[in-house]
């Protein structure tokens, strides 16, 4: 496979960082930039190992929970609200896990094509209008129970599927569930790091090999790029869904889907371009 250029590296990992955790699906993008741009497209494995980046931006934005909050409340009582939120962020894991590991050749294949990705956009988009217009959640992180981080868990598995978006999807099942939104996104963010973190060191070897000599250097930059620009854009959406609705996602959503689906029956892009 080809080098990745630096500008399109740097591209990619502005992509990476403002969509990752934006309910809009960075994999849908990262998928459709390269279309649109005349690039070859870097493939599933860079796409995994960009999303390092990303998962630094959250371990960081979230380095009081993770690294002194969560683990003085497992030592204190293991079954208290926060004790507890380690054990359902694992359960919460197992669905994308084992989802992952039966459909690896299926999510790297025919998953990427842009007709899947124009669907998946549209009809998590209608989801998300309708579920977060009959939102009206109370439920905090300290209310969830093993069947709401199942229920979650299993949202972020349908996330393999491009377009689908992993914060799209669990944040609208953790509304489902009676979720605020500002904990809905916070829950989400939490359960993507085991998840990414293990894709991301799994597809590494094989991304660098995909991409041969000096692919290092295109990757660190898209890295740093996304952990960055990732991290802004945490801290913007939690204070955004603090008095805002996802319906602007939704409708962009929406667009995006129907733009892809025009150039898709236009002829301008192929269903598999870049690829």
């Amino acid at each position: 496979m080809r080098a990745v250029p630096i500008w399109f590296a740097i591209v990619l990992g502005l992509i990476q960082g403002l969509t990752e955790f934006l309910p809009v699906s960075s994999t849908a993008h990262l998928r459709l930039a390269p279309a649109l741009l005349g690039q070859h497209d870097p493939g599933a494995a860079f796409t995994a190992v960009l999303q390092l980046g990303t998962l630094a931006a959250v371990i960081v934005y979230f380095a009081r929970d993770l690294f002194v909050d969560l683990p003085l409340a497992m030592v204190r009582d293991p079954r208290s609200p926060r004790g507890r939120l380690p054990l359902l962020i694992v359960l919460g894991t197992v669905p994308i896990v084992v989802l992952g590991l039966l459909a690896k050749d299926l999510v790297e294949g025919d998953a990427r094509s842009l007709w899947v990705i124009a669907s998946s956009l549209m009809v998590v988009g209608v989801l998300m209008a309708v579920f977060d217009a009959r939102a009206n959640g109370v439920r905090t992180l300290d209310d969830l129970g093993i069947r709401d981080a199942l229920i979650i868990g299993g949202a972020q598995a349908m996330a393999l599927c491009p377009g689908v978006s992993r914060s799209g999807a669990t944040i609208v099942a953790a509304l489902l569930v009676g979720m605020r939104r500002t904990d809905a996104a916070r829950f989400s963010f939490l359960l993507g790091i085991p998840a990414v973190a293990g894709a991301g060191i799994l597809e590494a070897k094989q991304s660098v090999a995909e991409l041969g000599p000096g692919a290092w250097k295109p990757l660190t930059i898209a890295l740093v790029v996304a952990a960055l620009t990732g991290y802004a854009s945490i801290a913007w959406l939690l204070r955004f869904l603090g008095s805002h609705r996802l319906l602007g996602f939704a409708a962009y959503r929406g667009a995006v889907a129907i733009a892809v689906a025009i150039l898709l029956l236009t002829g301008t892009v192929s269903h598999m371009a870049g690829v």
